[in-house]
């Protein structure tokens, strides 16, 4: 069974292998398709999960589960807090495999050796370890138990051990540690950095996460350890100085744009883990010169990163590797919480701007595109996971707070919905009664049943969230279905007829290097050459988005047309230069000048050179995401376009329709009555409007 690869520094690799997909174990049972959604007409909709936890959704059962008690033995550069006293910590296991009878194996990453019990990889690692400990530290901030409080102190005991607190890799972390205590510096398959703790990675960044919200926690209820972590923070932040953190400022090259050069690992993604905990740290402890600037520096290189507009591709997501702006992927979801979260740390509304964008443009066609799904390379494909579901939610929440902007928890309630049956597969994918959560689902609705340390951790992160607000959660927890999505959609361009010299082209990798070819081939025209792609039916217009494998040399440009006329250019040449991008070129969504008008049944595509053509990506002027449940039928509209669209909506007798519009901000539209009651939807330009039937 593939599993998540932990070295995310190396994400795009796991992108082109497939690794990102979440795979059925062999022999495993798939879960039965979703039942069509029920008409508007028919009352009866899915019921909302029973609660079983004291009234809550967040219950740590199956994470405590997951626990281990951790020997801790004296090895030189590694030590914790009062380790004399007491040489042992908790840590999660990685993964827990579900048995035929429901129950779970808890196992490490790799194989197992039986004669020396280690794994290739470990049996516990710095990302969950880390992560668990937040989970902890929320829930006895948010509910006071003293059970959880236990467990973030132990956790975060664990997490200090692997911390190297001499030499030249002072600061920096031991990713993986073996069930019998003993660190594995160098995991097989190998991961990068190695040895883990030889530079900075995305397990430095969440250890500074784990560091920053335990001192905020801790703080008055045991100062003696919160000095300690602390200290540890201190360390971590002299290890991001001497690395990432020196460049400060800098920018480097890639495909002609310039990007951060000082994000952690090169990731806006790993930057803005470790900004979470900087910003919970600096709230408490404002002062603190040190910890403050590199807050601030990570958060600028985080929001440098944003992308795009409501009409050009990615849409306004910020971006989480500084080496391709053609790969997003779900791991980037915590960065506009990171921005947003800080902003309001730092009183610097212009990092605000970049989260805005993000959730309020970029999410919601992400979720009408299908979904939080785990990577678009620049196509939407991959599974979904918990993880990214989470960030999604995460980052709705805190922007909306941070800007004002109630329109994006609508959007969360959405997002959050995943967990309860609105994802491809229909069931719930998190159960409240034990705490346990899928691995994951694929497109065409498998689900992986196992229940890991990660989908456990951030599953609760949501749940938590959700418990915090009870009004989002009554909403979250009504949408259980999602009846149909209607966003970006994908054409590929070996579907047309080409006219010349051209031919299709199926490389040995769909990788480039920064990106996935889609479908795995590309048209390669001639000058001279034409390509006529049929398009599906429309009942509106669409904008266009060519994906062209740009190379370096100018090579002449593709004219695009309807039957109505031109729709703009592309370069087939010219690209930007490399830089530090693993291969020269771009494969990226370029915008045209104009929409297809609906109806129209083919693009034509004409150039005077050499070309390597893709796929279309077709984004409809409005898009929607339909969802029912216990709370009801609900419709989401995002606009694409740049005028106020009207759109007329068929309301089934003895129901009337009420919409919230919100601007491309998330904020309430001007003059729009929150419950405005027509049979009219108005969608205002890269803005959304949510919209529900309700009995009259």
């Amino acid at each position: 069974m593939i599993r998540e690869s932990k070295s995310l520094g190396r994400v795009a690799a796991a992108v082109a292998a497939s690794i990102l997909a979440v795979s059925v174990p062999a022999g495993a049972s798939t879960a039965a398709p979703a039942a069509p959604p029920s008409t508007v007409d028919a009352v009866t909709a899915p019921s909302a999960p029973v609660l079983a936890n004291g009234g809550k959704l967040a219950n740590t059962d199956h994470l405590d589960f997951l626990l281990d008690s951790v020997p801790l033995p004296a090895v030189p550069g590694h030590t914790t807090y009062r380790l004399e006293q007491d040489p042992s910590a908790e840590a999660p296991w990685t993964y827990a495999d579900r048995n035929d009878d429901g129950t779970y194996t808890r196992v490490g990453g790799g194989n197992l050796d039986p004669a020396t019990g280690h794994w290739t990889q470990g049996a516990y690692n710095a990302d969950d370890i880390s992560r668990a400990a937040v989970v902890y530290l929320r829930h006895w901030q948010q509910t006071g138990d003293p059970a959880s409080k236990e467990h973030a102190f132990q956790t975060l005991r664990a997490l200090t051990y692997l911390q190297t607190v001499d030499g030249p890799n002072a600061g920096n972390v031991v990713l993986w540690q073996q069930a019998d205590g003993s660190l594995n510096p160098s995991a097989i398959p190998v991961e990068l950095p190695d040895p883990s703790d030889s530079a900075e990675s995305y397990w430095l960044a969440r250890t500074v996460w784990a560091f920053g919200e335990g001192y905020a926690a801790f703080e008055g209820a045991d100062p003696g350890f919160a000095a300690f972590l602390q200290e540890r923070l201190h360390l971590a932040v002299g290890a991001l100085n001497r690395q990432s953190l020196s460049k400060y400022g800098t920018f480097d090259t890639a495909d002609g744009v310039q990007v951060p050069a000082w994000l952690i690992a090169g990731g806006a993604d790993a930057s803005a883990e470790a900004v979470l905990g900087l910003a919970a740290y600096v709230e408490t402890v404002p002062s603190d010169e040190a910890a403050t600037t590199a807050l601030t520096q990570l958060s600028e290189g985080v929001a440098a990163m944003s992308s795009g507009s409501a009409t050009e591709w990615p849409f306004g997501a910020i971006m989480p590797w500084n080496k391709s702006q053609s790969l997003w992927h779900a791991w980037g979801g915590m960065a506009p919480a990171a921005v947003a979260t800080a902003s309001s740390v730092l009183d610097r509304d212009d990092l605000l701007t970049a989260a805005v964008k993000d959730t309020a443009q970029f999410t919601p066609q992400l979720l009408a595109a299908g979904g939080p799904n785990n990577a678009w390379s620049p196509t939407p494909g991959e599974a979904q996971i918990a993880y990214g579901v989470d960030s999604r939610v995460q980052s709705l929440v805190a922007t909306a707070e941070a800007a004002g902007a109630p329109g994006l928890l609508d959007l969360a309630a959405i997002a959050a919905g995943w967990f309860f049956g609105a994802n491809p597969n229909g069931a719930p994918a998190y159960n409240p009664a034990t705490g346990t959560t899928i691995d994951g689902i694929e497109p065409d609705g498998r689900v992986n049943p196992n229940s890991g340390a990660e989908s456990t951790i951030h599953a609760l992160l949501t749940m938590l969230a959700l418990d915090a607000d009870p009004e989002l959660r009554a909403k979250a927890m009504g949408i259980s279905v999602t009846k149909e999505t209607k966003g970006l959609s994908v054409v590929e361009a070996e579907t047309g007829t080409i006219t010349g010299a051209g031919s299709v082209v199926r490389p040995p990798s769909s990788w480039t290097g920064e990106a996935n070819i889609s479908g795995g081939a590309y048209v390669e025209l001639k000058a001279g050459d034409t390509l006529t792609i049929p398009m599906p039916a429309a009942d509106q217009p669409s904008n266009i988005f060519p994906i062209v494998n740009q190379r370096l040399a100018p090579s002449g440009a593709t004219t695009w047309s309807s039957a109505k006329g031109p729709l703009g250019t592309t370069a087939n040449g010219g690209a930007g230069a490399q830089g530090i991008t693993d291969a020269p070129g771009i494969l990226f969504p370029f915008a045209l000048r104009r929409a297809l008008s609906g109806g129209l049944t083919s693009v034509t595509a004409s150039t005077d050179g050499q070309a390597a053509l893709d796929a279309l990506l077709v984004q409809p002027l409005i898009s929607t995401v339909s969802v029912d449940g216990s709370g009801g039928e609900a419709t989401l509209y995002v606009s694409a376009a740049k005028s106020t669209i009207i759109k007329p909506v068929q309301v089934p007798a003895g129901f009337v329709l009420e919409q919230q519009q919100y601007d491309s901000a998330g904020r309430p539209v001007q003059g729009n009555r929150d419950t405005a009651r027509a049979s009219n939807v108005a969608v205002a330009p890269g803005g959304f409007t949510w919209v529900t039937l309700v009995r009259s």
